[in-house]
């Protein structure tokens, strides 16, 4: 697997509210839009998992993708839909009904529908053969309370499984301004942040459930970190991949 590294220090990390902005400007500035941002995260999530985790033979492996409803599980969507062309056996298992997802997301789901992938309540995930791989889309960088509810019940069966966990932006669970670990947080082999890493997935004690850390470009333009909102310095950090290792 030849994915460029970097040293953490670096790399600027982003606050909550900063990565708010960042996603505030990137629509409202640049008229990137969230549909936009969401592909390339996807697109980036299953190329790491394909050359991390599946060898780069996807073809008939069985993967379960857990989605929320909101923008982190959209990219997992993205994911579960790339996998599936690419030949995985893929499963997803959504935190709540189809008509509770906000829009783009819905749109993602709408896609896996049409192409007949597997979709099924988080309940339904304890029917599931031992999968090779489990993508991990269930709640984003906005965490900050203990996941409940089929949040929660993904987590502990994600946790008791022995395949790898490969997280979206963050482990769910895991405050990503502050560091916090949640009961119950995903414990994943690897996670693969978007655009800026996040200040919480430096705090101390957070590395065993981070695991191996990835940064995946979404196309924020340079310039943007520049704005005096952020007054962030950060150069071409994907001129030579559009995923690195942070190490």
């Amino acid at each position: 697997m030849d994915i460029p590294s970097l040293a953490m220090s670096d790399v600027p990390y982003v606050t909550t509210e900063q990565m708010i902005e960042v996603d505030r400007a990137m629509m409202e500035d640049y008229h990137i839009e969230l549909i936009q941002m969401m592909e390339n995260a996807g697109r980036n999530l299953a190329d790491l998992a394909r050359r991390r985790f599946l060898k780069d033979q996807p073809d008939g492996k069985l993967v379960a993708v857990l989605a929320g409803t909101g923008g982190n599980g959209g990219g997992a969507l993205v994911c579960a839909r790339r996998l599936n062309n690419w030949g995985a056996d893929v499963r997803v298992y959504t935190t709540k009904p189809d008509d509770a997802f906000t829009p783009i997301p819905a749109h993602q789901l709408d896609v896996l529908h049409r192409m007949q992938v597997p979709v099924d309540a988080a309940n339904a995930v304890s029917k599931l053969d031992a999968p090779d791989l489990i993508v991990d889309g269930i709640i984003g960088y906005s965490l900050n309370v203990a996941p409940r509810g089929t949040a929660a019940d993904l987590i502990h069966w994600t946790n008791g499984q022995a395949a790898p966990l490969l997280s979206l932006d963050a482990p769910s669970g895991v405050d990503t301004t502050s560091g916090i670990v949640f009961d119950p947080a995903i414990r994943a082999t690897a996670t693969m942040t978007l655009a800026l890493p996040k200040a919480g997935l430096q705090a101390s004690g957070v590395a065993a459930t981070v695991g191996e850390l990835y940064l995946a470009d979404i196309s924020v333009p340079p310039a943007l970190y520049k704005e005096p909102a952020l007054r962030l310095n950060v150069g071409s950090i994907f001129a030579q991949s559009d995923i690195i290792r942070l190490i």
